[in-house]
């Protein structure tokens, strides 16, 4: 008698939850990538889709049902999740595309009774999931607590990152001025309190920073901030040290976590706003038992928040020019180094990591580095694993996206590099997507405009031969907070949000090429008022990033007038602003990397 073969651990784990579920009564389960606060990077604790599935992406949700499962990723991860996560024990579905509403409606049989974890989702999601289940007949269930925690025995801990002050110097405005202003808002609106649960936004209002999540300076917690302008802190106090105490005593009353839930009981009778599409769902459903007038809202602290201020902006093109430099001089090694052979996606991500570490003000990476060479660079979100390491070989496209935390400025940027001669078809969709690029830097549009209008202008050349890419256009950018922020976006994706002066947004078309490549090109923008011409009032991009395109990629015939004026302008500005601040062989070198066309 032959003995069945081991479970794999992605099989044994499924299993598991599934026995847990059982033991509840429950047929099924909801697992989202999101931790409390919905975040992009989360703690280890929060990485409960990665354990259970394998995949590693940043964005997703699995709905686990008794006899079946199925993970729902975006257009950025479905190369990813097919290699990372077991076809035998997941349907693979795209989140857009095949939203798991639809899924559900289908998959989930009569009288079922599918689980959540309320603090893992948000009010909006959960009406949306909601309905779904009504619509097959079944029920979705708030669970006390997480049953794949139950099941996950080496679960690591809550973070307790030490909490650090925001410096003034950097921060532009003190963090009384930020909250008089929004306690204003809210007495106008008659409101009486605000529940923060972005971490960014409370970061950003209390000027303060952390290191509970990798590439991004969160200190995580939770806050409610009154119309008196005061604010109550829920955050592990074994944060703060005594000095950073006295420092912030005016700002903030520190409560432990624990008591978050005393705190919306005691609002009963108050009107509260707090955002559906960003709160964890737990909050308005304690806050309703307990009869607080909960009123929806969009986060109060998004667009002061989005709209750097003077000191913000000088910080972030410092943040960049310093950036510039890092790059450059890994670009110029790299054009020496990559045509030896040898080099691997690792080691330059090493490399690159290290002459950025050279800077004072430099924190870290704000992102992990894709590194992506031939065909890993057509994964959009690739990251560099032992498993997946390829050496850049003559003849391939390099895909580089990388980006650094500042004191003083959050950076992102990439550049698709020809190691060697490029092929003709690299060359032509390469200059395709520099055609989106320019033509979306070099936009002048009406104020009021929303980025999903610009979109079309990045896609127009690809558009125009039958090709696209499956990802925005543009993200918000936070100043030494998340690289990922909103509410301004350049997309597809419906927006109803006005591009404002002072917003920072990435500019990065691509085209992707499944096997063989992947392009990209990506500047950071801040949106700056333009002198009057006309009727309206006029909105434009200031680039900030500073790092040369590689125009052996690029085919002049392609370009036209304006369009080579702008990548000549744009080369030039880098050889008068980089060019004195690096060495002489990379002086010589970006010279000409940087040569008119």
């Amino acid at each position: 008698m032959t003995q069945a073969p081991p479970l794999s651990p992605a099989a044994r784990r499924l299993a598991m939850l599934r026995q847990e579920l059982a033991l509840r009564g429950l047929d099924g389960f909801l697992v989202p990538r999101a931790d409390e606060h919905q975040g992009e990077y989360v703690p280890p604790r929060a990485m409960r889709l990665a354990w259970l599935t394998g995949f590693t992406g940043s964005a997703g949700l699995a709905a686990v049902l008794a006899d079946k499962a199925a993970l729902f990723v975006d257009g950025r991860y479905t190369l990813q999740a097919a290699a990372e996560v077991e076809a035998e024990l997941y349907q693979l579905r795209h989140l857009v595309e095949e939203p798991p509403a639809d899924w559900l409606r289908h998959a989930l049989p009569a009288g079922a009774r599918l689980g959540y974890d309320p603090w893992l989702h948000t009010p909006k999601g959960v009406d949306q999931l909601g309905e779904a289940c009504r619509q097959a007949g079944a029920e979705l269930v708030a669970c006390d607590s997480n049953p794949l925690d139950a099941v996950w025995l080496d679960q690591p801990e809550p973070p307790l990152a030490p909490v650090v002050r925001q410096e003034p110097e950097h921060a532009g405005r003190g963090s009384a001025e930020k909250r008089a202003a929004l306690a204003a808002t809210l007495a106008e609106q008659g409101v009486d309190a605000v529940f923060l649960s972005a971490p960014e936004s409370i970061n950003w209002l209390l000027n303060i920073r952390g290191g509970d999540v990798d590439f991004t300076p969160f200190a995580l917690g939770f806050a409610l901030l009154g119309r008196d302008g005061q604010v109550e802190l829920f955050m592990d106090p074994r944060k703060f040290s005594p000095l950073i105490r006295s420092h912030l005593a005016a700002d903030f009353r520190l409560q432990p976590p624990d008591t978050l839930g005393e705190a919306l009981e005691a609002l009963k009778g108050r009107a509260v706003q707090l955002d559906p599409a960003t709160a964890p769902a737990w909050v308005e459903q304690r806050l309703r038992a307990a009869g607080a007038d909960v009123r929806a809202g969009a986060d109060p602290c998004l667009l002061p928040k989005a709209c750097k201020n003077p000191v913000e902006l000088d910080g972030a093109r410092q943040a960049h020019l310093r950036d510039g430099v890092a790059l450059t001089r890994f670009l110029a090694w790299l054009h020496h180094a990559a045509p030896q052979g040898g080099l691997s996606e690792l080691e330059v991500a090493d490399r690159l990591e290290d002459f950025r570490s050279q800077n004072a003000l430099y924190q870290g990476p704000s992102f992990p580095t894709i590194a992506g060479a031939g065909p890993n660079g057509a994964i959009v979100h690739y990251r560099a694993s032992p498993a997946s390491n390829r050496r850049l070989e003559p003849g391939q496209l390099f895909l580089l996206d990388s980006g650094g935390q500042y004191l003083d400025g959050t950076t992102d940027v990439t550049r698709t590099l020809a190691i060697g001669a490029a092929g003709a078809e690299e060359r032509h969709r390469f200059t395709l997507v520099l055609k989106g690029h320019i033509a979306l830097a070099r936009a002048r549009f009406p104020a009021g405009t929303t980025g999903s209008q610009l979109d079309v202008l990045a896609r127009r050349a690809l558009w125009a031969e039958g090709l696209d890419y499956d990802h925005g256009t543009g993200h918000g950018v936070g100043s030494y907070l998340s690289v990922h922020e909103g509410p301004q976006r350049i997309s597809k994706s419906p927006s109803p949000q006005a591009l404002l002066p002072g917003m920072v947004l990435s500019n990065e078309p691509g085209y992707y090429k499944a096997g063989a490549y992947g392009i990209r090109i990506e500047n950071l923008l801040a949106v700056i008022a333009l002198p009057p011409v006309g009727e309206r009032d006029l909105l434009g991009f200031e680039t900030l990033t500073l790092a040369p395109i590689d125009r052996t990629l690029v085919d002049p015939a392609l370009l036209d007038r304006e369009e080579r004026d702008w990548l000549n302008g744009y080369h030039a500005r880098l050889r008068a602003t980089i060019g004195p601040l690096v060495d002489g062989e990379t002086s010589d070198w970006l010279d000409w990397a940087a040569a008119a066309l």
